[in-house]
């Protein structure tokens, strides 16, 4: 923290206009917020090369360096800023793919000012920009014996390509034929724990002494492939997602009667007498829990193995009355490295100058930000890339990439 130079602030003041297109030298832009100006570029740590931000404050003429929430872009040759309202910056990278060149940081939202509350700072968040839209991931929780991973399993195997696994990350060292990314993220404690105090995991619980948990961009992944996220975990773990800004649907699998419980996990015969009377003490708190008011969306009870995965399917929109066909994200084009970029209404409009003379033509790609959905700490979803020849003969020079 610290003051400004009043020429540098002049120049910002009298370069910088509107919010949008602000390219600056040494690969930074500044964008007026209110009394705030956010330059965005450079690096904020060698180690990773991620875009740096800073803040100045015009009201007390000092620079803040903010606490930066969210999975952060990597540092880029080229890059413009958009002002899209007054709690967000769109980055649009320039020579970058689809998947990788549109970028938001939050600057007031409402989960900026919660965690501004709670951290007790100045705090803005970085969200990458998706194509498409995704379904709601669904957190399905259960004691012990209850049979949900017995109807997990049907639904993996009745729709493959709609259902997929977050993979959890862990501190403990691999076993035997387990894959890195595929078992397990396996991982350092000293970078998770700094990954939770990020705010990057929705859920973690320490089990022997070794760190488990599930995090944002682990859910995210499932949803970028095109299918909907099933998350298996207790109910502690559920209560942590639902008090993330992770929208889900919830759903607590129930046994008939305790009794019939402990009969089903003594069935199983793979246990000590020990451990079944730690699973049922177990059990017997999550039962309680699973009935606390808001937790939990949906209640099933597992009397009967196929009503109950019926019963599942029709919470899911899966008994038939609608298309479970998996819904295809539009193609969007890759950008080229020299770009001007403008807002018009909900389009930004990127202008391309091809490097090629002799075809002596320009296109606008136009990224259409009207259906935005999401946000910090994960993905921003919605987006719509397409690409508009300026000297194009007929329909309008319009080719819609679809």
């Amino acid at each position: 923290m610290g003051e400004a130079p009043a020429f540098f602030i002049d120049d910002l003041q009298r370069n910088f206009l509107n919010g949008f297109d602000l390219k600056s030298k040494g690969l930074q832009t500044a964008t007026i917020v209110g009394d705030k100006i956010y330059v965005i570029g450079g690096t904020d740590d060698e180690l990773t090369s991620t875009i740096g931000v800073q803040i100045f404050n015009k009201s007390t003429g000092e620079w803040v360096v903010p606490t930066v929430l969210g999975t952060k872009p990597k540092l880029h040759k080229d890059h413009s800023a958009v002002l899209l309202s007054e709690d967000r910056i769109l980055i649009v990278k320039g020579n970058s793919s689809p998947d990788d060149c549109a970028w938001f940081l939050e600057v007031d939202t409402q989960f900026i000012r919660d965690q501004k509350t709670n951290l007790k700072t100045e705090v803005v968040a970085w969200s990458k920009g998706a194509k498409g839209d995704a379904e709601k991931p669904i957190v399905i929780s259960g004691p012990s014996g209850v049979g949900k991973g017995t109807l997990i399993s049907k639904l993996m195997e009745e729709y493959p390509s709609m259902f997929g696994f977050s993979v959890s990350h862990t501190t403990r060292a691999p076993r035997d034929k387990e894959k890195d990314g595929v078992h397990y993220h396996f991982t350092e404690r000293s970078v998770m724990e700094k990954d939770i105090k990020d705010g990057k995991f929705l859920e973690f619980a320490s089990v022997h002494g070794n760190l488990y948990g599930t995090s944002i961009e682990a859910v995210e992944v499932v949803a970028d492939a095109g299918k909907r996220c099933i998350l298996d975990i207790d109910v502690q773990g559920a209560r942590s997602v639902r008090a993330s800004p992770l929208e889900a649907i919830f759903i607590f699998i129930c046994p008939p009667s305790f009794e019939e419980l402990e009969k089903r996990l003594r069935a199983r015969g793979t246990e000590t007498e020990e451990q079944i009377q730690k699973r049922l003490r177990n059990a017997r708190a999550e039962l309680e829990q699973g009935q606390s008011p808001g937790l939990f969306d949906h209640i099933l009870v597992n009397e009967d193995l196929e009503a109950c995965y019926q019963s599942l399917k029709k919470l899911l929109g899966l008994d038939g009355s609608i298309n479970t066909t998996p819904k295809s994200s539009p193609k969007m084009a890759d950008l080229p490295l020299d770009n001007s970029v403008s807002k018009i209404d909900h389009k930004i409009l990127i202008n391309c100058g091809t490097t090629e003379i002799e075809k002596a033509s320009k296109y606008l790609c136009v990224l259409d930000v009207f259906s935005l959905k999401g946000g910090a700490p994960g993905r921003t979803r919605g987006l719509n890339l397409y690409a508009v020849d300026l000297f194009a003969d007929g329909s309008n020079g319009i080719k819609q990439l679809s």
